[in-house]
Formats: C-alpha cells, structure tokens, sequence
C-alpha cells in the first residue's frame, strides 16, 4: 500500500533531472567535450558526406588539437576542411588540425565554415542510422564517437555542400 502512494506522488514530479536528454550524445574526456557527433544523409552516389558537431569545447587550461579522424566501416579516408569564400565561390580546402585553444568552445555545424569530410563513401548515409568514428586529439588521443545520420531540423531537401565531386 505504501509503494503504491510513494509511486503515485512521483507521478507529478518533473523526472528531467533523473534520466539523460534522448537526443544528446556525445563525448567528455577530461576537459574535451565531444557534443553530438552528425551527418547529414546523402543522396545514392554521392562520393563524399561530412560530420558535424554541435559542439567541440576545451575546458581546459592548455590548448588542443583535433589532428584528423579514420571511420573505415563508411568512408576509406577522412579529412579536416575549412570552407572559404575565395573571388565570391565558396572553395573547400583541407587543413591539417582544427585548434581548441584553452577554454574555447567550437559550433562546426552543417552550413559553417569547419567540418569533417568523409571521402570515398563505401555506401549512403542513410537517416537514422549511426556509425562509428574514430577522431584523433594531439593531447587526449583517440577517441571514438557514434555519428548520428540526420536530417537537419529545419528539413528542405537534402544539401550535400557541394560535397558530391569531391
């Protein structure tokens, strides 16, 4: 009889505090925060896609460094890229580590200047499913994320970045 009244009485509580957001993931390791890892879906064909983050934070007190990653169950070779508008066309070019200086925060989001790209798809990025990549730091190592293909919130067609020739 007890259980039942305690039971009850919770039923009004708000539980957000006592269970992780269903949508976040991501990574903390030390003072490196990994947060929520994505891909946008591609179209059948497509040579190349990217990753996302929705954010990369040092917390720390020394700078970091994301040197590169390897995701070899999707893409044969993964690369760092800035986007850049050079004689009004945006151009793409890759770059050899993406700085995290002390205390910095990152937002390399679909649409942004910085993102990973992964290149020679062995298949789509299908919505929905996940996989795993494997993102080297010069200070905290390797470290493993699930990548979540996604289509973004504000929906409209698929936009592969000008990704596909790549």
């Amino acid at each position: 009889m007890k259980r039942r009244h305690c039971l009850a009485a919770l039923g009004g509580l708000p539980l957000a505090g006592l269970t992780p957001p269903l949508r976040a993931h991501g990574l903390r390791v030390g003072d490196l925060l990994i947060d929520h890892p994505y891909a946008l879906p591609t179209p059948p064909g497509a040579r190349s896609g990217a990753v996302y983050f929705r954010a990369l934070a040092n917390r720390g007190s020394q700078a970091e460094r994301l040197l590169g990653g390897r995701c070899e169950t999707v893409a044969r070779r993964v690369e760092i890229h800035r986007s850049r508008i050079e004689q009004d066309v945006m151009r793409m070019r890759a770059i050899a580590a993406l700085e995290l200086p002390a205390g910095s925060t990152l937002k390399p989001r679909h649409g942004g200047d910085l993102h990973l790209m992964l290149l020679e798809l062995q298949r789509p990025l299908l919505n929905g499913e996940r996989f795993e990549l494997e993102l080297q730091f010069e200070r905290a190592g390797r470290q493993t994320v699930t990548v979540w293909v996604q289509q973004p919130r504000e929906g409209g067609a698929i936009r592969n970045e000008g990704h596909a020739g790549h």
